[in-house]
């Protein structure tokens, strides 16, 4: 949520966020409303004020004119709460300066390109769905029978390798040496304090998910009306809203959250795209990372985790490319969102397989997540979250990097000890 004075002396650039995130949102209403519980605050104020007055004099009657004239005046201020709350919350978070501005996808803006792409010869690399049914290892047919389409078994010795990415993962996240090691390679002076691991709730408060802005469109979501939860479509849901209502002290900062759950996702506008395979599906597993800091530190924690997200994808060999997202593909709260792609050999194009995004104070506000200066003053706290590893993703880019033309797979060297092998043959 922007601030008020914000949205008022700075009225052009809400109104070209609005048109670039495509956005619809009555900002003379809004002004108007936020001036009308302005003064209706500072009457409240100002009959609290008299009513104290008359309670020492022990003027009764003064006091309960003036109780009535309270009554009136919370109601008044109500019903201005009521219309201009959900036009704040409507009113999206703004682009970054470096933010392309384009309508969707197209405008993303490719920051490098890493590794390189390995040369197959006269083998023609096959797309992870083929290659997981014909080793046995991803199962979709028996999945749809059983739980219905966008759902798949992950077996086997494929199902060891995506506990050896949570091995791995974890083992990055919580050694300060290998992030200080991070730090420095990327150039970013920045703290290097680890991630506590948390296995957070895999259900919410469809209010806190609201507060967190990712509520909408609920029609990505699975709601469940008769108790008012809502599935998470990323730990990030109930990492970020950890310290809602709550003021953090200054000195505590950066707090940081390594969090392994299930991610569920209805993917209402995706009908027809990517039946086949494990890159979209309404359940698979998520290693994400959620980060709380100082305003001025933000934005160099965002290239933090952008970092950390290269170092993993390095340590497994992937190819990949940074992509600076645009305004019209970028998330509702987003300030900046940058995107890591992999490249997938099977189908010849980079995929997205990561999202690094910074929200500046846009969710605090909506959470009401405070920092505590050391002289004391309180503002809102800077969020980031960002994908560590998305497992049915980094499963299929490593079945076709890693296929070989005898029908094997190998094994990435960095997961080598965590599955027992060098090389898989089957489930």
């Amino acid at each position: 949520m922007l601030d008020i004075a914000f949205i008022k002396e700075n009225r052009a650039v809400v109104e070209a966020a609005l048109k670039n995130k495509k956005r619809s949102v009555d900002l003379d209403a809004l002004i108007e409303l936020a001036d009308d519980r302005k003064v209706l605050r500072g009457k409240i104020d100002e009959v609290n004020r008299q009513r104290n007055e008359a309670a020492k004099a022990r003027n009764i009657e003064a006091g309960k004119q003036l109780k009535e004239e309270l009554a009136i005046l919370e109601a008044q201020s109500e019903v201005v709460e009521k219309k201009l709350v959900p036009l704040l919350l409507a009113v999206p978070n703004i682009p970054s300066p470096d933010t392309p501005i384009a309508d969707d996808e197209k405008g993303n803006k490719v920051i490098r390109q890493v590794g390189e792409k390995r040369h197959f010869g006269n083998y023609s690399p096959k797309a992870h769905w083929d290659i997981g049914e014909a080793m046995g290892l991803i199962d979709q047919e028996t999945a749809g029978e059983v739980s219905g389409a966008r759902f798949t078994y992950i077996k086997g010795a494929l199902a060891m390798m995506q506990f050896a990415l949570l091995q791995l993962a974890l083992k990055v996240l919580t050694d300060e040496d290998v992030l200080k090691e991070i730090a420095m390679r990327a150039g970013l002076k920045v703290s290097t304090k680890p991630f506590m691991p948390v296995i957070p709730p895999y259900m919410m408060k469809s209010a806190v998910m609201n507060r967190m802005a990712r509520l909408d469109p609920i029609d990505e979501r699975y709601y469940f009306e008769k108790d008012d939860l809502v599935f998470i479509g990323s730990a990030e849901h109930t990492l970020g809203s950890m310290h809602m209502d709550k003021v953090i002290p200054e000195a505590t900062l950066p707090i940081r959250y390594v969090g392994y759950s299930p991610a569920f996702r209805r993917e209402a506008g995706s009908y027809g795209k990517d039946t086949r395979g494990v890159l979209r599906l309404h359940h698979f597993d998520k290693v994400e990372m959620e980060c709380f800091t100082r305003p001025e530190d933000g934005y160099i924690e965002q290239d933090f985790l952008v970092a950390i997200q290269e170092h993993v994808m390095q340590l497994l060999g992937l190819p990949y490319q940074a992509v600076l997202v645009s305004t019209g593909d970028m998330g509702f709260p987003d300030q900046r969102q940058i995107d890591l792609e992999t490249w997938m050999p099977g189908q010849g194009v980079y995929r997205e397989t990561h999202s690094a995004d910074y929200m500046g104070g846009f969710q605090a506000r909506r959470l009401n997540t405070r920092l505590k200066r050391a002289d004391g003053s309180i503002e809102p706290v800077h969020m980031n979250d960002a994908t560590a590893i998305a497992m049915g993703r980094i499963l299929a880019g490593i079945l076709e990097n890693y296929q070989e033309p005898d029908g094997s797979l190998k094994v990435p060297k960095v997961l080598q000890q965590f599955v027992g092998s060098d090389i898989i043959k089957g489930a």
